[in-house]
């Protein structure tokens, strides 16, 4: 009996690699706000001490156009008691998770003599885009262009969103954050499943009660407003000659119309406003995500940019992002329309009806099974899972469920058929290797939905390209050392939970894949061999849920019969884990975000006989 997960992104795996995550600047889906985030080149206690001079600090009067070229002043809300000042982004994925609340503070808190304005201060977003966001998200406040940073500068924003309460005299009485249920960090994936302050309605609350705000400024998480270079561009490194190529062979994968990144890098005006983020989160470390210690293991799918590609960025941003001449870019890359695969012999959805998502909130696993109508034995030589609403879709996997097994036990005993997150490229085997379905086998699809601030719709699907049954040699199969013996205690800090697998035979290793939840830290392979000797296969010293990651050898490695796998993996249950839903639970073994797992799956390659005389 194989011991498999509902977590687990293709036991199957493919060989050479199975799935790469690009370089995504950002994602539609978010991670909460750390008060102690290390990653950040500066802590939030100390951004808070910085911006709290500002208090106190009168605006004078301004006036600027809305997207329809309507001429809106400060002035004309002389009557309002405070006024709300939101500087926004059309792409920033925290503006619009947090769009729809902040019409919804608008609407609430106006008959109590609150007016609430957003002010786009991005060189990159011009009116039009503005007018099509106002229209998408439905906000009902009135969005100002701000051409040249003019009024950014003046309330000393810097980023997006970032919220100023002013009071009838309007002086800044409040800055920071809408809430803390949503932010960045060291990467991306989802905010707190319940916000425990409402910063924005508190402040609020507090003035319009004649009380001084109890806490004035918080740190403001979120993308960095694309203002004008402060010098005018100059240099030998343009966007023309070095950086397009770089966003090209990093980037555009996902930065592209159509894909998971929630704006393009395709053209210079696209990258425009964008350098000092695309900097920070280099500098960072945010991106690319990639998290293998350098000093074990080759990958063939290591997303790294190297030093000459970080210093001409770092050039390239510092000199005010020069476009050069148009006549030294690369020819733009190609990719595939609709399947990355070649087209399918057969395309399964995961229903006849689309699941509906919410605006926001939690949405736990969705499971469904599906019939493919297979009577006979099948080998599949391409396979993709594709979301049909990328901006929602955290992550697909797609199990086979063999004849003889139950619905509830097909993530436990079945192989896994293939799987996607985002920049996640599709199965495509070398030639004569491929997946093995036996005959009367369903698909079990497990979808996990992150809300994007839009409730909206998505029927996934998997295609499948079938090989010629003699041109097959090998099987793509794999394994797992890990356990469902998980017991963490509340609070605990540092709670370690290892597992050990001693091969009944030579397995030929192609790739690892670790998996825990929320409270995983950390994550590592090792190998005791026979004669004594030992080896550190992969280490993952900061594990990152968002990112389920396969680290794909250059080399196949041979592993013989009597070595031992061991897998070692750390879990944070406390106060500490900025992601821990709840730090007062004993945590045990479960499917769902807030439960645990612990897997070290792994990829291998057999000839197909073995895999055929198991049926």
């Amino acid at each position: 009996m194989r011991l498999l997960s509902s977590c687990a992104a293709a036991l199957r795996c493919a060989f050479p690699p199975v799935a790469m995550m690009l370089l995504v600047a950002f994602s539609t889906n978010l991670l909460v706000a750390a008060e102690n985030d290390p990653g950040t080149s500066s802590t939030p206690a100390a951004e808070v001490a910085a911006k709290s001079s500002a208090l106190g600090t009168k605006i004078p009067d301004f006036t600027l156009r809305d997207h329809l070229g309507r001429e809106v002043s400060l002035g004309d809300f002389a009557a309002s008691k405070l006024v709300v000042v939101a500087f926004l982004g059309t792409d920033c994925p925290l503006v619009k998770l947090y769009s729809a609340r902040l019409s919804e503070t608008a609407q609430k808190y106006a008959a109590r003599g609150v007016m609430l304005i957003g002010i786009n201060s991005n060189r990159q977003d011009q009116p039009r885009k503005i007018g099509a966001f106002v229209q998408q998200y439905g906000i009902t406040f009135p969005v100002l262009k701000d051409l040249d940073n003019r009024v950014a500068d003046l309330f000393a924003a810097e980023r997006t969103p970032e919220i100023f309460v002013l009071d009838q005299e309007r002086a800044i009485r409040y800055r920071g954050r809408v809430d803390d249920q949503y932010g960045f960090t060291t990467s991306t994936g989802y905010g707190r499943p319940n916000l425990t302050r409402s910063d924005l309605t508190e402040a609020l609350d507090e003035l319009l009660a004649g009380k001084a705000v109890s806490m004035p400024v918080t740190a403001a998480p979120g993308c960095l407003i694309g203002r004008v270079p402060k010098v005018e561009p100059h240099g030998d490194v343009t966007y023309s000659k070095q950086i397009a190529r770089i966003f090209q062979n990093h980037c555009v994968e996902c930065h592209r119309p159509g894909e998971i990144a929630p704006f393009p890098l395709t053209n210079y005006e696209e990258v425009l406003g964008w350098g000092e983020m695309i900097q920070e989160v280099l500098d960072q470390g945010r991106m690319p995500p990639w998290h293998a210690n350098p000093a074990h293991g080759e990958f063939r799918n290591a997303r790294r940019l190297s030093d000459e590609e970080k210093s001409l960025i770092a050039t390239w941003v510092k000199n005010g992002q020069p476009e050069g001449d148009p006549r030294d870019l690369p020819e733009p890359r190609v990719f595939a329309a609709g399947w990355q695969i070649p087209q399918p012999d057969l395309v399964v959805y995961m229903d006849e009806k689309p699941f509906q998502v919410p605006a926001e909130g939690v949405v736990d696993y969705i499971y469904y099974t599906v019939d493919p109508g297979f009577t006979e034995d099948k080998w599949i030589k391409a396979v993709e899972a594709r979301p049909g609403n990328r901006s929602v879709v955290h992550h697909i996997i797609v199990s086979i469920v063999e004849p003889g097994e139950t619905e509830q036990g097909a993530f436990s005993r079945s192989g896994g058929l293939c799987g996607y997150a985002p920049g996640m490229q599709a199965r495509q085997y070398p030639p004569g290797v491929g997946i093995y379905v036996p005959a009367g086998s369903r698909f079990r699809f497990q979808m996990h939905y992150t809300p994007n601030g839009i409730a909206c719709e998505d029927r996934s699907s998997v295609g499948l390209v079938f090989a010629d049954p003699q041109e097959i040699k090998f099987a793509s199969v794999g394994g797992v050392c890990g356990t469902v013996s998980i017991n963490i205690p509340a609070g605990a800090p540092d709670h370690v939970i290892e597992a050990k697998q001693k091969l009944r035979k030579d397995i030929v290793l192609t790739g690892m894949m670790p998996h825990t939840h929320v409270r995983g830290r950390s994550f590592r392979y090792e190998v005791d061999y026979p004669d004594g000797t030992h080896e550190v296969l992969l280490d993952v010293p900061h594990f990152d849920f968002n990112w389920q990651l396969w680290y794909d050898l250059v080399q196949p490695k041979v592993i013989p019969k009597g070595s031992t796998i061991r897998t070692t993996a750390h879990y944070d249950n406390s106060t500490g884990n900025i992601f821990n839903p709840d730090p007062t639970k004993n945590i045990t073994y479960g499917d769902q975000t807030w439960e645990e797992m612990m897997f070290g799956w792994y990829s291998t390659i057999e000839p197909r006989e073995k895999v055929e005389k198991k049926k």
